[in-house]
């Protein structure tokens, strides 16, 4: 962390994403996914088994670690790569780091399942605490609050103790404000914008952002499908890394390491 801006890609191994959902559904095409994305100079590949998109239903543990083990398990063997379980249940997360996965990456920053802290406290894994507000059923449907940055902050001290409680250090931890999770239009850019702020109050953990092909780049940009989303993307990661984001999460992995080198060269300059 700090010598550049890490760049995780996103690898769905799911039938209904709100991007790419079954277009990497077998270990082979997700192979050579992972081959391009690596290729593309992603630092961090992401695998998820279970949709969050609104709408979505719940998938059974065993479904997800069906889906997502023996792809971790493949690609681990055949990349020197950090592979990340991209999971809010705890049996899950265990299976995918057994199966080489270094870093669990837990949407509901352990308000679902704690016990993954307690995995990644058992398996020294770096672990992703993100701010949701809700259950993973209403979660796109919560009612706007107030102050946003304030309610992310609360959030982040009560996933942080969480995960502390179970033994997990805070040099395993990264925290993401949780972009396009139970939070508005306009709280979506606010967050974005004032992600500095958030950044100061939480200065020893490294912050991760997902804007990538997101709706509110469409209700700006335009009603066009998320694949063509790519450039409002951009600009977001562009963004959120200038006001201090280590890592982004994203589906265009090319164009955005090509974006950052920009970003980057111009912050030297500061």
């Amino acid at each position: 962390m700090g010598e550049k801006t890490l760049v995780m890609a996103i690898l769905n191994v799911t039938p209904d994403s709100f991007s790419d959902g079954g277009e990497f559904f077998s270990i082979d095409e997700a192979l050579r996914q992972a081959e391009k994305l690596i290729a593309e100079g992603a630092d961090i590949l992401d695998g998820g088994g279970e949709s969050t998109r609104p709408n979505s239903v719940r998938v059974s543990v065993e479904e997800e670690i069906r889906r997502t083990a023996p792809v971790i398990e493949a690609i681990s063997k055949q990349f020197d790569i950090p592979i990340s379980i991209d999971t809010s249940k705890s049996e899950v997360a265990e299976s995918a780091v057994n199966a080489g996965a270094e870093i669990i990456n837990d949407v509901s920053g352990l308000r679902f399942d704690e016990r993954i802290a307690e995995v990644a406290a058992r398996y020294q894994t770096g672990l992703v605490l993100m701010h949701l507000r809700g259950t993973f059923e209403t979660m796109h449907r919560q009612e706007p609050v107030s102050d946003i940055l304030g309610e992310v902050a609360e959030g982040f001290h009560w996933s942080i103790e969480k995960a502390k409680s179970f033994g997990v250090k805070t040099e395993q931890i990264a925290l993401d404000v949780g972009i396009g999770f139970g939070k508005t239009f306009e709280q979506n850019l606010e967050l974005i914008a004032k992600l500095d702020r958030i950044i100061k109050e939480f200065p020893e953990f490294p912050m991760l952002v997902g804007t990538s092909r997101k709706s509110f780049i469409g209700k700006i940009t335009g009603d066009v499908a998320p694949s063509e989303r790519i450039n409002g993307s951009l600009a977001s990661a562009a963004i959120a890394v200038w006001n201090g984001a280590n890592i982004v999460r994203v589906h265009d992995v090319r164009a955005t390491v090509e974006a950052l080198k920009v970003v980057e060269a111009v912050k030297k300059h500061l």
